[in-house]
This record gives C-alpha cells, sequence and structure tokens, in this order.
C-alpha cells in the first residue's frame, strides 16, 4: 500500500510528470534524493505506469473526436478483434464492455470524411467486426488521464 506522502507525489506527477525532485520534496517536506527514491518504488511497484505527454489533438490535425461501438462475432473467451482494433494508430483506447456491443473505442480523427474512411478501411475489414455505431463529439468539457487518489478531489490536471 502506499501512503499519504506517496499519494502526494503521485497527484503532484500526475499534473506534471516533469516537475523536479526538488519541487515535489519541497511541497512534501522531504529531502529530494527520498522523494527520488520514492518515485523508483512507486515505478518498480507498478502505480506509475508511464510518463507521457499529452498533445493538443486539433493543433496536429485530429480535433474530430468520436466513441464507436463494434459488435463482432467472436466468442466470449476471444479477443482477436480487439488486437486487430487496438493496432488502429488512430483508435487511442480499445475497452471490451457488457452489453450488446463487445468494444468501445476511442478515436480520433481530422475530419468525418477521414473518420468514414477510418470505420470503412480499418474497421469494418477486421474480419469478427459485424457492425459499428458511432458517437461523434460535439465539444470536451472534462478529458483527463488523472485518478482520483483519495477521497477529496485531486489537483487539477489539466
Amino acid at each position: 500500500m502506499i501512503d499519504e506522502t506517496d499519494r502526494k507525489i503521485l497527484d503532484l506527477l500526475q499534473q506534471d510528470a516533469r516537475t523536479p525532485n526538488a519541487a515535489i520534496a519541497r511541497e512534501v517536506n522531504m529531502a529530494p534524493s527520498a522523494v527520488f527514491e520514492r518515485i523508483r518504488k512507486l515505478g518498480e511497484k507498478g502505480y506509475i505506469k508511464a510518463y507521457e505527454t499529452r498533445l493538443s489533438a486539433s493543433k496536429i490535425g485530429l480535433g474530430l473526436l468520436a466513441f464507436v461501438h463494434v459488435r463482432t462475432n467472436e466468442l466470449a473467451n476471444q479477443s482477436l478483434a480487439a488486437h486487430d482494433l487496438a493496432a488502429i494508430p488512430e483508435v487511442q483506447e480499445v475497452y471490451n464492455i457488457a452489453g450488446e456491443d463487445c468494444y468501445l473505442l476511442k478515436v480520433r480523427a481530422g475530419s468525418t470524411e477521414e473518420l468514414g474512411k477510418l470505420l470503412r478501411e480499418k474497421v469494418g475489414v477486421i474480419p469478427q467486426v459485424v457492425s459499428t455505431r458511432t458517437t461523434i463529439v460535439m465539444e470536451t468539457y472534462k478529458e483527463t488521464n488523472c485518478l482520483p487518489l483519495d477521497n477529496a478531489v485531486s489537483r487539477n490536471c489539466d
């Protein structure tokens, strides 16, 4: 388990993974070397999966966000389609879901035309895919990868 200091460290790293150890150390009242060691251990134990840079999708021409429900003809214990769907670069996330559909995808594209082409030429050609239903996002009010680390709301991770 992690303690309150680890939670504070993780919360600060969620806000900005480039936060220097010295700045984190000031926030948690520890020596930078002790913070470095805690971060190393949190990584070893799997609490920290990765450090990444979040790009502006609209700035790089992928401003259209859509969620695609995918139905397949796979048996319950199969996941062939999931692997093929995950290999598509425009697909950011693939979830196996309960209900009528089998998978939920988070997809980025540059336009509705590009989204249509993606659905026809990359998703629709996967042999196990039977049908798709797409919801296009009109406006995003919140999008984050930050996890709440206690009962209180974590700091803003935008």
